[in-house]
């Protein structure tokens, strides 16, 4: 993919191993990684807890491939709008808007992301596992480095007005990620109210930029 960091997908061996990721992003973002046991995950995906043991030797292995497969959803909603056509504060609004679209949509597995990057900041695994921990980083440091490169070509064309670009782009992307800690879908919301809302996040990240016509 033109040199371009890949996220592998989750493997589906059989029971869908989807399904298996899906109940176990919802157990941690309702509980939790701690309060989170092999047993509720079994419970919510409708299985015996063997089942799940035969694809992952324990609870932290799942959690961090719930992790990847967040991330892998992230890329593949923001990599197709990165070559549109328009200056790079358009192409940059446009990558923040679908990145907070997978956010809404993919609440779960973000949620799961979300809370990877505070294990990872506590340290509180074995040496196996911050090896682990350090790797998924290295995928989230490649996520960053396609919103650096554009927003290094929107200071290039004139389209933004940044003095730092590292900085603004961490702190554009945690006022998206922070969606997985304050955003809850409503009854009956629409595709639609989720994109007024991500124009509405975006509108206020790009206008911070310094974004000019």
């Amino acid at each position: 993919m033109n040199g371009e960091p890949t996220v592998t997908a989750a493997r589906d061996d059989g029971m869908g191993n989807i399904e298996l990721l899906t109940a176990a992003a919802e157990c941690f973002m309702e509980q939790g990684f701690h309060a989170s046991s092999i047993d509720d995950v079994a419970r919510r995906l409708g299985a015996t807890k063997g089942r799940v043991y035969h694809y992952y030797r324990s609870k932290t292995d799942l959690f961090f491939d719930v992790h990847r497969e967040g991330m892998r959803r992230n890329f593949e909603a923001v990599r197709p709008v990165m070559k549109e056509k328009g200056t790079a504060a358009h192409r940059l609004a446009l990558m923040l808007k679908h990145h907070a679209l997978s956010m809404m949509e993919n609440l779960a597995f973000e949620t799961v992301v979300v809370q990877g990057v505070h294990m990872h900041r506590l340290g509180a695994t074995t040496p196996a596992q911050r090896q682990t921990l350090a790797e998924l980083m290295t995928i989230r440091d490649d996520f960053e480095a396609l919103f650096k490169r554009v927003a290094y070509e929107g200071v290039e064309d004139g389209s933004l007005a940044i003095d730092d670009v590292s900085v603004a782009v961490k702190a554009a992307l945690g006022a998206i990620n922070w969606l997985a800690v304050w955003y809850r879908p409503r009854l009956g919301e629409t595709r639609d109210d989720r994109e007024i809302l991500a124009n509405k996040v975006v509108h206020t990240i790009i206008a911070g930029l310094g974004a000019r016509a």
